[in-house]
């Protein structure tokens, strides 16, 4: 992938290290078709790339990703197919982050939610500003977290946590996500960006034969879990658009742009 933003809304450079930037500043870095999308592709060229030997993802801005665009959400409530084709991009992101051999650190630079938080989690190594949090709210508009997210939340941080984090979805302020084992280090806001650099660096000097069979053998407890689990929580997300409380939401909206 070459350097820059194509207008899909992500930024990527670097070459040893590749540094993918989530980069919709306006909707607070949210992922829409179009940035999952470019999001997958970058994920699967680097796999094709042996020049890259390591990847920072973060996101533009004091937000590393607001989660799920409310525009597509609003979409996927009225047009089954836009879901589906959705949730597919959903799975089809999650696989090939752990099938990517390349070891990835989220430099999370501020709030993390929804499908941002799992990005986030389903990273190798995760840094984050001391002023950040992690939040999977979906529960609170009457969606479920099937991205993922309630596959990795209690592999990380214990089945206890994740349910009180999931059922809630109350805010994980950064030292809290630390002392739960979900992250590997709270980071000054001011150092974040020249630690994760450093970080990959590090990682993009070691051996790529022992780095990359290493990373395989740690993600094998999660491709248990996702095996499981994945497709009946995907399932779950698709059904959960035609609750109530989505129903509500969706109109709401629409009221407020006619008031408006």
């Amino acid at each position: 992938m070459s350097p820059g933003d194509s207008g899909n809304g992500l930024l990527s450079e670097g070459t040893a290290v590749r540094v993918l930037t989530l980069n919709r500043p306006e909707s607070r870095n949210a992922l829409d078709g179009i940035l999952h999308e470019a999001l997958l592709s970058a994920i699967r060229a680097i796999a094709s790339e042996p020049e890259v030997r390591a990847v920072v993802i973060t996101g533009t801005g004091d937000v590393f990703s607001a989660g799920g665009d409310f525009g597509l959400i609003q979409r996927m409530q009225v047009d089954p197919a836009l879901r589906r084709a959705t949730l597919d991009t959903s799975r089809s992101l999650f696989w090939a982050l752990l099938a990517l051999d390349v070891p990835v650190v989220a430099a999370v630079n501020g709030p993390a939610v929804g499908a941002g938080a799992t990005l986030a989690l389903l990273c190798d190594i995760v840094l984050m500003a001391d002023d950040a949090y992690l939040a999977e709210p979906r529960v609170k508009i009457g969606l479920v977290p099937g991205d993922g997210g309630a596959i990795a939340w209690p592999i990380l941080a214990g089945l206890p946590a994740a349910r009180v984090y999931l059922l809630t979805g109350d805010r994980m302020p950064a030292l809290e996500a630390h002392r739960l084992g979900l992250i590997h280090r709270v980071v000054p806001r001011h150092e974040l960006h020249a630690e994760s650099m450093a970080l990959a660096k590090r990682l993009s000097e070691l051996s790529s034969h022992s780095v990359r069979a290493t990373k395989r053998a740690l993600n094998l407890q999660l491709v248990a879990a996702a095996n499981a689990a994945l497709e009946s929580t995907l399932s779950a997300e698709e059904e959960s658009f035609d609750t109530p409380e989505v129903h509500a939401l969706v109109e709401a909206q629409a009221e407020r742009r006619k008031g408006g």
